[in-house]
């Protein structure tokens, strides 16, 4: 099978993220007026790379992400659910600080990075990752030797980059997943490799970590 670059895009700014609320699985927030500074920049810039197929997780911040992609490039774009950010469950909607406070004990599970600890309601990191790998590993497969971008969450980049690194679920976190960041990953058969990380040089101001 011939090698397929993929492109991750995290989506731009949104208010949640301003404000630090866990969007995940379900939640949304819109894109701020930075976050549409960003989807535009990035358009801008994937429209001079020759990339053959656009993709998003159809959320309503990865669509309105892609909508100025889809515009520069011509390209539709494919929506996919496989590629939403992870079910935080319970968790969605309140700051990290709120959990906390409320909920207590599945906080300290979930700061533990147990991967076998689903939210209520949500997911644990392992059925997370499946679920990604499956997705990505999916669309490589209908692209080989293409070159496409999908729209997603930080969430969703950084546990592929822990796929790529052979990295446990369960080690901190020492990488950030910035919004409207470009990352470049290779599947080649059954492997993943990382090419380059949280791109942000087509951004004139920095952008927002998803933690």
């Amino acid at each position: 099978m011939s090698e397929t670059r993929i492109i991750l895009v995290r989506h731009g700014e949104t208010m949640w993220n301003r404000e630090g609320r866990i969007q995940g699985y379900h939640a949304n927030s819109p894109l701020s007026d930075t976050g549409h500074a960003q989807a535009r920049a990035v358009a801008e810039r994937l429209a001079a790379e020759g990339v053959d197929a656009l993709y998003s997780s159809d959320s309503g911040r990865t669509l309105q992400t892609s909508e100025p992609i889809g515009a520069a490039t011509g390209l539709a774009i494919n929506r996919d659910a496989g590629v939403r950010e992870r079910n935080y469950g319970i968790f969605e909607g309140h700051t990290f600080a709120e959990v906390e406070k409320v909920f207590p004990e599945e906080f300290e599970k979930y700061r533990a990075r147990d991967p076998n600890f689903a939210i209520e309601g949500g997911e644990s990191a392992i059925q997370f990752r499946d679920r990604i790998v499956a997705a990505f590993s999916d669309i490589a497969r209908r692209h080989p030797g293409g070159h496409p971008v999908v729209v997603t969450h930080g969430g969703v980049i950084g546990s592929l980059y822990r796929v790529a690194l052979e990295l446990p679920l369960d080690a901190p976190r020492v990488y950030t997943t910035r919004n409207a960041s470009v990352n470049r990953f290779k599947f080649d058969s059954e492997r993943w490799v990382l090419e380059v990380w949280g791109d942000v040089s087509h951004l004139d101001e920095g952008s927002l970590d998803d933690e």
